[in-house]
């Protein structure tokens, strides 16, 4: 696990690290320029040679004051350095431009992120998404997902789908070795999971539970992949008093689905399935738990990513603590059968009634 111990201790390193902080979206937004105007691919189509500010003018299209405003960022930053007059792509610099991870997460940030960071404070005050106004007039993001501007909803479904299409392989293979024949999915979002449970196993069939809107949307897919006779769509607001949830379900799917409430929204809605499952029933739960990841940059993402709850999504919700979270597991009466580390630092709870 990452280590969160102090850092910093010369006060010269940690005033270092506080200037990095207060000049970080211009840092960022450097990044973005650099990878947008092309000049990022123009150093990596140069290689070790690297290029002078005129010939980078010229190949990009760019202005020579306009690519060196932004290389000379870009060397502070770390994004390339510089030999003999001319820039030269770092490594730090190579990922900007070709990782798919950093991609993602970077057109999150700023198609879906970066305007309504501004808002954070008040929503911290509130407890509401006040930044959310910047995307549109919704209570929570997930009314309006359908509806985002074309680019962020884009970036949205792109950074949602990365992290969980990474973890589908074993969870397949996890979740069909009894050989279910009825799996709930709770918050199917656009029906991936769906999908992928339809090819795997063409005797199976799956009830998607969600919010109209979202369901219109899986629906659709569906039909497109031809698996519209195993695919239901049950309408369901999880928070509502009374919640009627499908019968008769072998297996309970919730992916990346209770990261999006509060924790006594969580427990709220464990225990509605808990009282509809049966005895014999299973619970999957596969979540992103900030403390169980391998590196400082996944624990960092996901903490970031929090305040994309707060500001954006719901102003309540987080990626919690594994600890915190087994807690409200316990508190819904449930109990742990199995827990495993999957994908890109996904973790997989298998529950069981108590």
């Amino acid at each position: 696990m990452v280590d969160f111990s102090p850092r910093f201790e010369r006060a010269g390193d940690a005033r270092t690290e506080a200037q990095k902080l207060a000049f970080a979206p211009f840092a960022f937004q450097t990044a973005l320029a650099l990878r947008e105007l092309g000049i990022l691919k123009a150093l990596d189509d140069a290689g070790d040679t690297g290029l002078t500010a005129t010939a980078l003018a010229t190949v990009t299209g760019v202005s020579e004051y306009g690519v060196k405003v932004l290389l000379d960022m870009g060397l502070s930053v770390g994004i390339v350095f510089w030999q003999e007059s001319r820039y030269i792509l770092s490594k730090m610099g190579y990922f900007v431009e070709h990782d798919e991870m950093t991609r993602v997460n970077m057109d999150f940030t700023n198609d879906v992120c970066y305007k309504p960071l501004a808002h954070l404070l008040e929503a911290i005050k509130t407890g509401t998404p006040a930044g959310l106004k910047e995307l549109g007039d919704w209570t929570t993001v997930y009314e309006g997902l359908s509806q985002l501007p074309e680019q962020a909803k884009q970036s949205w479904f792109a950074f949602d789908h990365y992290y969980s299409d990474h973890a589908f392989p074993a969870l397949l293979a996890r979740v069909f070795a009894q050989k279910p024949k009825h799996i709930v999915d709770i918050g199917g979002n656009t029906g991936k999971w769906a999908l992928q449970c339809c090819r795997h196993d063409s005797d199976v069939a799956m009830t998607l539970v969600d919010l109209p809107q979202q369901l219109a949307v899986a629906e659709q897919n569906a039909k497109a992949a031809g698996f519209i006779e195993r695919m239901h769509f049950h309408p369901a607001n999880m928070l509502a008093d009374e919640v009627q949830l499908p019968s008769e379900v072998d297996v309970w799917w919730m992916s990346q689905f209770l990261d999006c409430f509060s924790p006594m929204e969580v427990v709220r809605i464990l225990r509605q399935v808990h009282a509809q499952m049966a005895d014999d029933a299973k619970v999957y739960i596969l979540e992103l738990f900030w403390d169980s990841q391998r590196y400082e940059a996944a624990s960092y993402s996901l903490n970031a990513t929090s305040l994309y709850f707060t500001c954006v999504a719901n102003g309540n919700s987080r990626f919690y603590r594994s600890d915190d979270f087994l807690e409200l597991v316990k508190e819904a009466g449930f109990v742990v059968v199995q827990r495993d580390e999957v994908g890109v630092g996904h973790t997989l709870l298998e529950l069981r009634k108590a």
